[in-house]
């Protein structure tokens, strides 16, 4: 979690407070994204003096490890994918927003408030009971932060950039989700100047939730495009 906590950091301070995550399961923690990242080999020096001042602000007892933990995973899990989630609602409850979703993924983006660094040029692709998308980013760990937060530890992980390209069936398996033969899987790979966004199938017995309620059904993976949103049971049913 050391380096987790140091990149949210370095990045807070230059990209208003958001930052990049580790990697695709524990016994995968790697630093290959930082010796291949095409947009920045060498740390900057802003970087650089972050990572000095967070290790001296614990050393002294002015920072708390736990704390910085729970900010990440604030981020990580809370902040961003519910304004995903807010945007997936909106489309499935207002058929003309959804067109312009999936049109101009900017701009409709931005009608309800959300945008900036990190999202500036987004593309949302839709599922259907024919085709499933999945997004990676097989350079490093380009991902629309105004949208979902900080990047899952497994998404910068280099068995899941490498393997979803190759192998994206089998990547699907391992997160639980078995997609029949017929149902083709697209793969898009995000960099820094295109970055994109899963819009999920509606499940089925969410008719006549409100936006609200429909925003709480989404999850941050189903953003990503790496799991599929549960049916909902009907009310009274067991």
């Amino acid at each position: 979690m050391q380096s987790t906590r140091r990149d949210f950091l370095t990045t807070a301070a230059t990209a208003a407070g958001a930052a990049a995550a580790g990697e695709l399961t524990a016994s995968a923690q790697d630093h290959e994204h930082e010796r291949g990242h095409s947009h920045q080999v060498v740390p900057s020096d802003m970087a650089l003096r972050v990572k000095s001042l967070e290790s001296l602000l614990v050393e002294k007892g002015l920072v708390d490890r736990a704390a910085l933990d729970a900010l990440v995973d604030t981020y990580e899990n809370k902040v961003g994918p519910r304004n995903g989630a807010q945007v997936v609602a909106r489309a499935w409850a207002d058929p003309a927003y959804k067109q312009r979703l999936l049109a101009d993924a900017d701009k409709a983006i931005g009608e309800l408030g959300f945008g900036g660094q990190q999202g500036e040029h987004m593309v949302v692709v839709e599922n259907t009971p024919r085709v499933h998308n999945m997004v990676v980013c097989t350079l490093c760990s380009c991902y629309p932060w105004p949208v979902l937060g900080l990047p899952p530890v497994w998404y910068k992980s280099a068995p899941y950039r490498s393997r979803s390209v190759i192998d994206p069936r089998g990547v699907l398996r391992e997160f639980g989700l078995e997609l029949p033969d017929d149902v083709e899987v697209r793969v898009w790979d995000s960099t820094a100047e295109l970055r994109y966004l899963v819009l999920p199938e509606r499940p089925v017995g969410a008719e006549g939730l409100s936006e609200t309620e429909l925003a709480a059904l989404v999850t941050r993976d189903s953003l990503i495009g790496v799991t599929k949103l549960r049916p909902q049971r009907e009310e009274g049913q067991a």
